[in-house]
């Protein structure tokens, strides 16, 4: 079968700087895309945000029997136009729709421009359906999958056994060789994703993807991360497990045997602050085999706030932890939570402890209620909606307010903004300065 995975360009007109700050890889799709291949299925990979014009030639020139969208919360309203017009062009072609929003509410996409739902790890099911489809049965029942059955009704079929990590085949990255360059993280590019261990044992509240896996912690082995290592050319590679350095030892044992096999990179990874506390030593190790920057959730800047996020830390660990990633000469990117409830003297109080810890690079996105986290049981606090009620997930993108605000929602605004223009010189000297010059206009705007 030929399919056609799309990735879903972002909506500027709502995010401001749409995909500015980031263009990653594709890394699920690619992963999915290995699968589909194993199985001798042609694959083709889109990447809308580099090419946001070409769905329709491409849904032309190589006429797929199956499209597939992926994305987040973010992403489910831009994904429905996607397959709607992949319906209006191919009305035979088969669509499937997964990822983080699918997996948590998959009724989004109970839609009729959608056939298929996949949950969860998508590429045993995706694979097992596109088995089915190639046999052409398009009404199988697949773990993982819902199935439409007429109209908006769909039909589940069933959990998924757990899975092996070391059974899914490695990334694809061949499909867009066009793209490599092209993909970045800040200054970081050309940068390649990977990652060594699936899910997260932490519970934070303002988090859901402990959720995709129901709590489980995976660990890939250490030949296979070192084989797909290998294989990377790119000098930056992003580590992009949800909390790389849980297990010590394996970590460690990871590490010499990268530095054994003579690959030599520029790592980038998560990081809980507690963990860099616990384990300097281990730290300390991969720096010495290229970890040059880390991404620390510090969120809040008080210990009751952190309380409320379920972090488990306090304002003290936190600045301790930055002293210790200085001493080491790790590179901080600091995440930090604004929090709807904030009044002016929140901002400002923010903006002094960044300053007084000399964070590297700071980092903002505004308080979301996210399917899959504690803030979502419902939908009652979201001011935010599409005319069927269900909330404006375009809206989702950390990068607006989708509940009521403490201030007024333009002074909100200002203020957020006015947070990101104090601190984006730090990225001056490496960024596009077409991020600045938006930040800019978003601030006049919110005025």
């Amino acid at each position: 079968m030929k399919v056609l995975l799309v990735q879903p360009d972002a909506a500027r007109e709502l995010i401001g700087w749409g995909d500015l700050g980031a263009i990653a890889e594709p890394l699920a799709l690619e992963y999915l895309a290995a699968g589909a291949r194993t199985d001798s299925h042609e694959v083709r990979l889109l990447d809308l945000r580099l090419h946001p014009a070409m769905l329709r030639s491409e849904l032309l020139a190589f006429a797929p029997d199956v499209v597939g969208v992926t994305g987040y919360s973010m992403h489910v309203l831009r994904n429905l136009e996607i397959c709607r017009e992949v319906k209006s062009l191919r009305p035979d072609c088969i669509t499937i729709a997964g990822g983080h929003h699918a997996t948590l509410l998959a009724e989004d996409f109970f839609e009729e421009e959608i056939d298929f739902v996949v949950i969860g790890e998508g590429v045993r099911p995706f694979r097992g359906l596109l088995d089915a489809l190639a046999r052409g049965d398009r009404s199988v029942s697949v773990p993982a999958v819902w199935t439409r059955t007429d109209g908006r009704s769909f039909r589940y079929g069933g959990d998924a056994p757990l899975f092996d990590v070391d059974r899914i085949p490695l990334p694809d990255r061949s499909l867009v060789p066009r793209d490599r360059n092209a993909y970045y993280i800040d200054w970081m590019r050309p940068i390649a994703l990977m990652r060594s261990t699936v899910g997260c044992p932490y519970r934070c509240s303002f988090c859901s993807l402990w959720r995709i896996m129901d709590g489980r912690y995976h660990k890939r082995s250490i030949e296979s991360v070192v084989e797909e290592l290998a294989l990377i050319e790119e000098a930056f590679v992003f580590l992009v497990d949800d909390e790389a350095f849980v297990n010590k030892r394996h970590m460690l044992e990871l590490a010499e045997t990268i530095e054994r096999a003579g690959i030599r990179k520029k790592f980038f990874s998560y990081c809980r602050i507690d963990t860099l506390i616990r384990h300097r030593d281990m730290i300390e190790r991969w720096h010495a085999i290229g970890l040059d920057r880390l991404f620390i959730g510090i969120e809040a800047v008080s210990d009751e706030d952190l309380a409320n996020y379920n972090k488990r830390l306090e304002v003290a660990q936190v600045e301790a932890g930055i002293r210790i990633a200085r001493e080491i000469g790790i590179k901080l990117f600091a995440g930090f939570i604004v929090n709807t409830n904030f009044t002016e003297r929140s901002f400002r109080r923010m903006t002094r402890f960044i300053e007084h810890n000399r964070i590297d690079y700071p980092s903002f996105t505004i308080l979301t209620p996210l399917p899959g986290t504690e803030a979502l049981r419902s939908f009652d606090a979201v001011i935010e909606r599409q005319p069927n009620g269900r909330p404006n997930w375009s809206l989702f993108d950390l990068q607006h307010p989708v509940t009521a605000t403490h201030l007024p929602r333009e002074r909100f605004m200002q203020e957020y903004h006015k947070l990101h223009q104090t601190f984006a010189p730090i990225f001056t000297e490496h960024r596009d300065m077409r991020h600045l010059i938006t930040l800019r206009s978003q601030a006049r705007r919110a005025i």
